[in-house]
């Protein structure tokens, strides 16, 4: 794999650390500015929505800027936003700033993923794209659990101001290690839209919306979950979060491999084990053993998902890749959303602190629905294409017959 891809999965790993930390350091930051935890929780969904917004406005406003050129503006205003977060001076300040750090988020992505592939042969741009996401799994590894534990005992503006230097180090990362690929000669606002014209494309956006909505669903509320219910110590779920982290960079190792080979049955029995474990962690979640266990298999289950369909997005855009690819991020964060919000309505309803995983568990279910549409329409594409490349051989064959006169 090209070095190139240390770069991109530097600038994931911070992406992916500001993501996931806020759920680890959210009872500090509701202290910090007097609110409620339900309210703490717009944190959450503002970085969202900026995620949502931002991947489809700025990818489009940069569609004829150098990649190169783009990675390192969104990297920039990442860098910025995150900054602005950890001297927020209220909680309304925060939300706001949350909400411009999440801006760059899936346009980098996006960006990244195309560089990502272009920078390898045909059999490994999955791999290689599943590269750049293993600095975001590994964020769930290491990132967070430390920007937790940081948070914890110093507080949590220095563990925002630890992801605004790593935002740093992947700017410059950027800089030195991608090579400059000049303006996407192909690249226009017509030809990026025209992609969503494709029922696959719509296809493979609702899959990753509502079936990683169902991980969310749990992970959102983990460490309630963790410590009210399964009896862990707060400061041990910094380790429960690493465990998390370790099924996801597996879970993406596997997808990204998957991907390349055989990837609508990986993602179909992705999808049914995500369902299957969250079903089993209202049950696992009472016992520690147990929970730490379903806690690996949510992660390696639900991060199976992202490369296939970021890949298979990819491919089903043809030539102009950006704006869709940026678009799987608005669809994870739109799932991030859902997840958390619904999981929320649950709580708030009375239904016990593990009801999110019942939540999660219906999501999961309505995604492998979407994945089995997605794959019959896949083979009623290739029985079309089969019958007609027939029809053309029968043609042929039959214009150079003999016509049997003498």
């Amino acid at each position: 794999m090209p070095i190139a891809l240390l770069a991109l999965a530097i600038g994931a790993f911070g992406i992916g650390t500001t993501e996931f930390v806020m759920m680890g350091v959210l009872p500090e930051a509701a202290t910090d500015f007097g609110v409620s935890i339900p309210a703490a929780g717009y944190l959450i969904s503002a970085y969202a929505l900026g995620v949502v917004v931002g991947a489809p406005l700025l990818t489009v406003l940069a569609v004829r800027l150098p990649r190169k050129t783009m990675l390192m503006s969104m990297m920039g205003l990442f860098i910025a936003g995150n900054a602005l977060f950890a001297l927020a001076p209220n909680h309304e300040f925060g939300v706001l700033f949350r909400f411009l750090a999440g801006l760059p988020h899936g346009a980098f992505f996006g960006a990244g993923a195309v560089v990502a592939s272009s920078l390898v042969g045909p059999g490994d741009k999955a791999k290689a794209v599943s590269m750049m996401f293993m600095g975001l799994t590994l964020a769930n590894v290491i990132g967070v659990p430390l920007g937790t534990l940081l948070g914890q005992q110093v507080g949590w503006r220095s563990t925002f101001l630890l992801v605004a230097l790593i935002g740093a180090a992947a700017l410059l990362s950027i800089t030195k290690l991608v090579p400059h690929q000049g303006r996407p000669a192909e690249a226009s606002l017509r030809g990026e839209l025209a992609a969503f014209r494709k029922p696959q494309v719509w296809l493979a956006l609702a899959i990753v919306t509502f079936g990683l909505g169902g991980g969310f669903a749990c992970l959102s509320y983990v460490t309630p979950m963790m410590t009210d219910v399964a009896g862990f110590q707060p400061a041990t779920v910094t380790l429960l979060l690493s465990l998390a982290g370790l099924g996801m960079t597996l879970g993406n190792f596997l997808g990204g491999r998957l991907a390349d080979r055989a990837p609508m049955p990986a993602l179909c029995g992705a999808l049914f084990g995500l369902g299957t474990v969250l079903t089993a962690f209202t049950v696992t979640a009472h016992s520690k053993i147990g929970a730490a266990i379903t806690i690996f298999l949510i992660g390696v289950a639900a991060f199976m998902v992202g490369p296939i369909l970021q890949a298979r997005v990819m491919e089903k855009a043809g030539g102009s890749p950006s704006l869709v690819s940026a678009a799987v991020q608005s669809a994870f964060n739109i799932a991030n959303s859902i997840g958390a919000y619904l999981g929320g309505l649950v709580i708030a309803g009375g239904m016990g602190l593990v009801a999110p995983n019942w939540v999660g568990a219906l999501l999961a279910a309505l995604g492998l629905g979407l994945a089995v549409v997605s794959a019959g329409l896949d083979r009623r594409e290739n029985v079309a294409l089969a019958e007609e490349a027939a029809a053309l051989a029968d043609g042929e064959a039959a214009a150079l017959a003999p016509t049997g006169r003498a």
